[in-house]
Order: C-alpha cells, then structure tokens, then sequence
C-alpha cells in the first residue's frame, strides 16, 4: 500500500547513484531512473539534481522521505493492529540473519515456534547484516538477527525498531601448542606479531576484528582469507595463523584452542534484533521475538 517508488528515493539517498541504487534493489538503472521521475512528476516537485557522477537530493525530496518513514511505520502499525484481531497465530514468520546467530538462536527458536504455534509457517534465510536491513525494508524478512557495523544504519534510524538481544564475547582462536594457547587467557595485545586468518573483508566479522585490534594498538597482519569458520579453524589448527572466534561459533572438531581474552574492554560482538518500525506489535512478530529472546537466554545460561 506504501508507494514502492518511495524505497527507490531512500535507497538513492543512501547510496548516492543511480546505478549503486539498482545494483542495491537489483534493478536496471534505467527502471530506477523513471521511477523516480514518474515520482518527481506525481509529486510536481524536483527530487534530484545532477552533482557530478552523483545526484543530490532537494529540499523536497528530503520533506517526501521524512514523511515516506512516518507513512511506512503508520502502515506498519495499521497491519500489527488488524492481525490482532485474529484469535488464533498463523501465518509466515521470515527471519534472516548472520549464520551464528541462526545457528544458535533462531534454529531453537522456530522449533519453539513450531511446538506453541503449530499454525505458524517461519521461514529462514542467511544473509550479512547490511542485507538483512534491505530485505526488511523491502518486505522480504520480517525479523532481522544483526551485528551493528559500518554499513549498518544507526539504532536512530526511524525505519527501524533495534534492540540488544545477546552479547558474544570473542575468543583468540589458536593452534594446540602454540605460545599463546594458555587456557587461563592472553591479552590481545600479545598476538599483534601473529599472522592473521579472516572471513572475507565483504563479511561482518572483518570490521568487529579491526575494531578490535585497533583498541588493543595494532593493525592485524592479514595473510589468509576464507569464508567459512570450519576452513578459518583448519587454517589456524595447521600454523598458519590465529583469527578471534565467537564464543557463539561451535568450535570444529580440530587441533585448536579457545583462549579467553584478558582485558578492558573484552572484545565482543552485540546481536540486536531488527524489524520495521511499526510491525514489532503484529503477533507473529510479536511472537518470534520472544522466541529469540527465549532462545538467547538459554544459551547465555547455558554458556
């Protein structure tokens, strides 16, 4: 019921390009084009101006998208109200999320899910933390399991409703043998000399480890990337680096240890959960948030 042109306008003042716009809503350059000029034209205002290789938004174009999120997040409310007229749960739940966190907290969640509402139908896809935004945005996920990040928009952000659900603390990650396997703890400090296994730059955990050795004074000597956390444990099990690990992240079944981390701040990654501002009220949303919550508290119980 939302005019969609309104989410091609918000994605263009993200991204600043036409052609950044498609490739974000997987779209031609041209259809963004004329939806938005269609939009320019309905409105009888001036959305865009050329600004190099860049469009800049106008005054205009900025009134339509505060009032587009107050719109979105009216709606959204509106559809929360109506479903809870039903007496009975049923429906779709589509919840996306970073691997881990569906690994740990969602799984036990939809079987939750499953067992209190047998009318309930959850969905789930994995997905890094900036598409999990644009699917909620473009209707496609209904909850959002996040790591907050640099391209991630602020907890501010009016279309979203954000909250902390689990803090994971990290480990240093290290071969059986090696000098820093001291099960009682290391600095991190103490493995700025170390060579460094990654998941790929294009993931959320790269941006958490940079942080992170930063605070402890040093940049990480990068030397192997992967994509999986199985390949990064194979890596560090056969010498040929170290990597911070999740304590949310099963430890595969190879030669490596967990070493706590010692220290202040430890590092730690925070999960939040995320809906569209407006729908956290509808029951099905409703309801898998508590299951997520659920789920986290055991696992910190259990941790």
């Amino acid at each position: 019921m939302i005019d969609s042109r309104l989410h091609v306008l918000r994605t263009l003042a993200e991204h600043g390009t036409v052609t950044a716009t498609a490739a974000a809503l997987h779209l031609t350059p041209s259809a963004v084009s004329q939806q938005l000029r269609l939009l320019a034209r309905d409105l009888e205002v001036e959305l865009l101006r050329p600004e190099g290789r860049r469009v800049r938004l106008t005054p205009a174009a900025h009134i339509v998208l505060r009032h587009a999120d107050t719109l979105r997040a009216q709606w959204e409310a509106a559809q929360a109200e109506l479903a809870q007229q039903s007496t009975a749960l049923r429906g779709t739940l589509r919840l996306c999320g970073v691997s881990s966190a569906l690994a740990t907290l969602a799984a036990p969640a939809v079987a939750r899910l499953r067992e209190t509402h047998p009318l309930v139908e959850p969905l789930i896809v994995e997905e890094e933390s900036a598409e999990c935004y644009r699917l909620l945005l473009a209707d496609a996920a209904d909850v959002a399991l996040v790591l907050p990040g640099p391209e991630a928009p602020p907890v501010t952000d009016a279309r979203f409703e954000q909250s902390p659900l689990l803090t994971d603390r990290q480990d240093l990650l290290v071969a059986e043998g090696h000098p820093l396997a001291r099960p009682e703890g290391v600095q991190l400090a103490e493995a700025a000399d170390q060579s460094w296994v990654v998941k790929k730059r294009n993931n959320d955990t790269y941006p958490l480890l940079t942080a992170a050795c930063a605070a402890a004074g040093f940049t990480p000597r990068v030397v192997h990337q992967v994509k999986e956390w199985y390949a990064v444990s194979s890596l560090v099990a056969e010498g040929l680096g170290v990597c911070l690990m999740p304590r949310m992240v099963p430890l595969p079944q190879h030669a490596v240890l967990r070493v706590p981390l010692l220290g202040d701040p430890v590092p730690a990654r925070q999960l939040l959960t995320a809906v569209r501002r407006g729908s956290a009220a509808h029951p099905l949303v409703t309801a898998g948030l508590d299951a997520l919550r659920d789920a986290a508290s055991t696992h910190m119980a259990g941790g």
